[in-house]
């Protein structure tokens, strides 16, 4: 099981993600997302521009996805 906050995977806040993979982490950051998204978060709303404007650039997201996975994977388990 590794860790990882909201910040670490690209978000506004320090709420904790546990999981076994990059995948099933990124999935539980999608969720916690989303509800900011529905609880109109303006933090977490900021995030979501700057993310979504370097979506808009070619290759950046998959880059973007590539160092946050390998950050994951660097991180010990618990």
């Amino acid at each position: 099981m590794k860790t990882m906050t909201c910040k670490q995977l690209g978000g506004a806040c320090d709420l904790t993600f546990s999981a076994e993979s990059f995948e099933e982490i990124a999935e539980l950051s999608k969720r916690h997302g989303m509800e900011m998204f529905e609880q109109k978060d303006v933090a977490h709303l900021k995030m979501m521009a700057k993310m979504k404007q370097m979506a808009e650039k070619p290759g950046a997201f998959e880059t973007w996805m590539d160092e946050k996975k390998a950050l994951f994977d660097s991180l010990p388990h618990q």
